[in-house]
């Protein structure tokens, strides 16, 4: 009996994901300035929610202390702190925010794969120039062209 013919042999054949096929294809699709808009503001909300957590927790773990560390705390200091970690925890290991998540993009590095960590940290860090906001209005906002990443659809609408 030859193995081509042999009756116990599992059935061969090729499987196609097609999940990954539609992803490659959507990779190159930018994500346009509304849906971006969207997922800035989900993510905002996010943010908001993850520091009242933050406080709550400092107060339920570290009593008055908690709380009288962080009214003394500059409220710039321990937003921008709050703001960097969400993204660089979020963004570093999925490559999504949860906006992201939920608008349907995600972020690429220039040859379409997942960004770096210092790519990760640099468009992290890039959202803390000043006026960096008002770069959403050029072709790449610089917290994308800096780190030379891109943001990229990951469903159609």
């Amino acid at each position: 009996m030859t193995v081509e013919h042999n009756p116990y042999l599992p059935p061969v054949s090729t499987v196609a994901d097609r999940a990954s096929d539609e992803t490659s294809a959507l990779a190159s699709e930018a994500a346009g300035k509304g849906r971006r808009f969207a997922t800035f503001v989900v993510d905002y909300i996010f943010f908001l929610v993850l520091s009242f957590m933050v406080g709550i927790g400092a107060a339920l773990v570290f009593g008055d202390r908690g709380v009288e560390f962080l009214q003394k705390t500059p409220d710039i200091v321990l937003g921008s702190s709050i703001f960097f970690v969400y993204y660089v925890f979020f963004e570093g290991i999925w490559a999504r925010s949860p906006g992201k998540f939920i608008c349907g993009t995600r972020v690429i590095n220039e040859a379409g794969g997942k960004p770096s960590w210092g790519q990760v940290l640099g468009r992290s860090a890039c959202r803390f120039i000043p006026f960096e906001a008002l770069s959403c209005f050029a072709q790449r906002p610089w917290h994308d062209s800096i780190p030379k990443t891109r943001v990229v659809l990951t469903r159609k609408s």
